[in-house]
């Protein structure tokens, strides 16, 4: 089977949501490799409010792979994952795991358009912006969709899981 070939630019996030029909908007960036935090750089490299910016982060959940989104202000409640998702016991994934699992470096994870499809969680927070900013695949570039978008396109439940 052939591989689909990407737009100039593109990643497998953009092919993903313009297959899905889904409207969004690109948001490249000067990544700075010395930055703290890669959400809160993208919204001060962007002029974005950064409870608008999203990080994505993997959990290992009783053995499985899972994502939670949450605002990049804050942290993923581990405990309120697990109850979302219907689990026991979350604990942060390794980083080198998620990369394997997603096709993305750390830094650049996406919750859109991830080698294989893994449950999904939105901090229910996002419903509250016109629009929610995400990874769009890479380090340096975010995407900016509507949040309904982000939880159909990524099959997400929301729930309260960043505190």
């Amino acid at each position: 089977m052939a591989k689909k070939k990407q737009a100039p630019g593109g990643t497998p996030a953009t092919v993903a949501l313009t297959a899905a029909g889904v409207e969004f908007t690109t948001h490249p960036y000067e990544h700075d490799p010395r930055a703290a935090s890669f959400g809160l750089e993208a919204a001060q490299a962007l002029g974005l409010d950064p409870d608008t910016v999203f990080k994505t982060l993997f959990a290992d959940l009783d053995g499985e792979l899972v994502v939670g989104v949450v605002p990049v202000t804050g942290q993923l409640d581990l405990k309120a994952l697990a109850r979302a998702l219907g689990g026991s016991k979350a604990v942060m994934a390794r980083p080198a795991d998620a990369e394997r699992a997603t096709g993305y470096v750390v830094g650049g994870i996406s919750p859109v358009g991830q080698k294989k499809a893994h449950r999904t969680v939105v901090d229910e927070t996002a419903i509250l912006h016109e629009r929610v900013y995400v990874s769009g695949g890479r380090r340096g570039f975010d995407l900016g969709l509507a949040p309904d978008d982000l939880v159909a396109v990524t099959g997400a439940v929301l729930a309260e899981i960043g505190r």
